[in-house]
């Protein structure tokens, strides 16, 4: 096993149970290893730190995995992790839910490795060349452990290549996922598409949000942006709201959405779907003069990296103007961002300004973030990525 050399005052962060060590931080490499071997690392002083798995193509070098020195990375090792992982989410399955995130990468100590499970399905993502060594081994036991009909990698091309890895997905095991795989969240049924969907198939993420958010919908008029397959939408619906519009530019969104509300028995009557860019349609609304009870604004990841955050800002900052000036005095925001790169306290500022420029003046009555299933570990603050406000207009 190649041995890692920390430089001089860069091992604090590997101490503190971090598991990023970035390529800047390494003195030396005894041996050659290569992308996906585990590798002992050690600080200057030659004391043990950890072991992890190397990936010289990436600026992320060493992904460490475990502290103690008398464990062996081995397939018994991938296994009880995977089984851990696991276990810990199967409360969350009931007759009410069969959808929820399985392994979340770093927060289970499995860095690179995202699991969903939909329904009889299992979705995968392998983003790392260290996962990507005991694909095997991770299928196996998941399908020991879940029996699905099928696992499926999703082709995450951009996130892969990161990593020195070629895009790949398609069947890993068992049955090809149909067109529309129909998986049930808090007793709203959903058709979602594995294959072709954004990201794992479906934002299991935000489902305690929906709810929260729903619980204002009823006899109110909502409009739910980057709806995609209806979360929102259709909570609101089953709650009673009396209006709800949904927008979102993809046309397999409003298809989906459109089965969707079919196969909850929702009165369509009391639905619009408009397949648009969000912004556009909110300038288009404001000019009409159109006004809502609720407005939800969950958009795609504005930034994805803290170069990119104030750029960032400035797109959540007029994103958000534009749904406030479609609020009169009570209305309601539940406005979301899904970068890391975003803090709570930068986006709570963002949206001051947003007030400030719509000319409302707004209280934040409720702070949303990540599901259980989504855990942020204490040592991988970057794991917390989802954050939301819900904003009453005064």
């Amino acid at each position: 096993m190649a041995e890692i050399i920390l430089k001089k005052g860069k091992d604090k962060a590997a101490w503190q149970l971090h598991p990023w060590v970035f390529s800047g931080a390494i003195a030396t490499t005894g041996g050659k290893p290569t992308n996906g071997d585990v590798v002992r690392v050690y600080n200057d002083d030659r004391e043990f730190i950890a072991y992890g798995y190397y990936n010289g193509e990436s600026r992320v070098a060493i992904r460490l995995l475990e502290w103690n020195p008398a464990k062996q990375i081995d397939e018994d090792w991938w296994r009880a992790r995977i089984r851990k992982a696991v276990g810990a989410r199967a409360s969350l399955f009931t007759n009410q839910t069969n959808t929820a995130r399985l392994i979340f990468s770093e927060a289970d100590f499995l860095p690179g490795l995202i699991a969903d499970r939909f329904g009889d399905f299992i979705s995968l993502q392998i983003l790392t060349a260290g996962i990507e060594r005991v694909k095997a081994i991770v299928i196996d036991e998941l399908r020991q452990l879940l029996q699905p009909k099928g696992i499926y990698q999703r082709e995450d091309g951009a996130a892969r290549a990161h990593d020195g890895l070629m895009a790949e997905g398609g069947v890993l095991f068992g049955e090809h996922p149909p067109e529309f795989v129909d998986v049930i969240e808090n007793g709203v049924s959903y058709k979602v598409n594995i294959a072709a969907g954004q990201k794992s198939g479906f934002y299991c993420d935000q489902r305690v949000n929906r709810l929260i958010v729903a619980q204002y919908a009823y006899g109110k008029k909502v409009l739910d942006c980057f709806c995609y397959s209806g979360g929102f939408s259709l909570n609101a619906l089953k709650m009673g709201a009396a209006e709800v519009y949904s927008v979102d530019s993809s046309a397999l969104a409003m298809e989906t959405l459109g089965h969707n509300i079919s196969e909850n028995g929702l009165d369509s009557a009391r639905h619009k779907a408009i397949q648009s860019d969000v912004n556009k349609q909110l300038k288009l609304f404001k000019e009409q003069n159109e006004k809502f009870d609720i407005v939800i604004l969950d958009p795609p990841k504005y930034a994805p990296s803290r170069s990119s955050l104030e750029k960032a800002s400035r797109a959540y900052k007029e994103l958000n103007r534009l749904g406030l000036s479609l609020l009169q005095s009570g209305g309601l925001l539940a406005t979301f961002s899904c970068s890391g790169a975003m803090d709570i306290d930068t986006f709570k500022q963002v949206l001051a300004w947003a007030a400030l420029d719509a000319g409302k003046e707004i209280q934040f009555i409720y702070q949303f973030t990540q599901p259980e299933d989504h855990p942020i570990r204490a040592s991988f603050p970057e794991g917390e990525y989802l954050k939301g406000l819900l904003c009453r207009v005064v």
